[in-house]
């Protein structure tokens, strides 16, 4: 088995009295590529937040390597560093050139010089299929072009693990594949990858494990081959019914 990257011990995360999160137990070891599945509302993505400490859990450890990520701003800044995300609403800098948008982390977080940032970024870009466009603006570019300047932005920082929420929900069906075929590469490269999506084929396809979350706990951990031809749990199977079908 490989090393544990991230830990996660009896997480639940409670927004006033509705409990979103229940008693999650989960390790990520370094280069899985996980893909959570499950219905609107099960979770998935308040687990990711948590995950990447843009929620603060209600009971619960995060760990990484073996340490407890504690809420203090520079030791979550530290770990953000390292566990990068990928939002469904890009988050680009809207005034900022694609390539200032790539370069601005590692400048002012990793402090790396300008033409170290720069270098960074192209080879990003390149990775992506976006180097041509590095003049332009976001409002220049279709969602897929801006998804993968997302993604390009998250692998400058060289992060550990990369985890993406929904990274097609907010695109025309026509943008999807540019950004899973992205994503597809990036699953040969080792990263590390935790991935909340509603695409089923894709999960199938790229995950070495797939979680289902329904109500807030993990129903069904199980590799892909398992899960999509044979899930155990009865929840699971009504959620992917039509899939099976199909």
């Amino acid at each position: 088995m490989k090393e544990t990257v991230i830990g996660i011990q009896d997480l639940s995360k409670s927004f006033g009295n509705h409990e979103v999160l229940r008693k999650i137990d989960m390790e990520i070891h370094a280069g899985e590529i996980i893909c959570i599945v499950g219905s609107s509302g099960s979770g998935k993505s308040t687990l990711l937040r948590c995950i990447n400490k843009l929620e603060r859990q209600t009971a619960g450890k995060i760990l990484y390597h073996g340490k407890e990520v504690r809420d203090s701003q520079r030791e979550i800044n530290e770990y953000r560093a390292k566990v990068g995300m990928v939002f469904q609403s890009f988050n680009l800098f809207n005034n900022m050139t694609v390539l200032k948008n790539c370069m601005i982390c590692t400048r002012k977080v990793l402090h790396l010089s300008k033409e170290e940032a720069f270098d960074r970024a192209i080879t990003h870009l390149k990775e992506v299929g976006m180097a041509p466009f590095i003049h332009a603006k976001p409002s220049q570019l279709s969602g897929g072009q801006k998804q993968r300047v997302a993604i390009a932005r998250s692998l400058c920082m060289n992060p550990e693990v990369l985890l993406f929420d929904e990274p097609t929900s907010a695109l025309d069906p026509e943008m999807v594949g540019e950004v899973l075929q992205v994503m597809k590469q990036l699953a040969t490269t080792g990263l590390t990858m935790i991935i909340v999506t509603h695409e089923m084929a894709f999960a199938k396809d790229v995950s070495t494990r797939t979680i289902f979350m329904d109500r807030g706990y993990v129903a069904e951990d199980a590799a892909p081959s398992q899960l999509f031809t044979n899930p155990k749990n009865p929840r699971t199977r009504e959620f992917l019914k039509r899939y099976l079908a199909g």
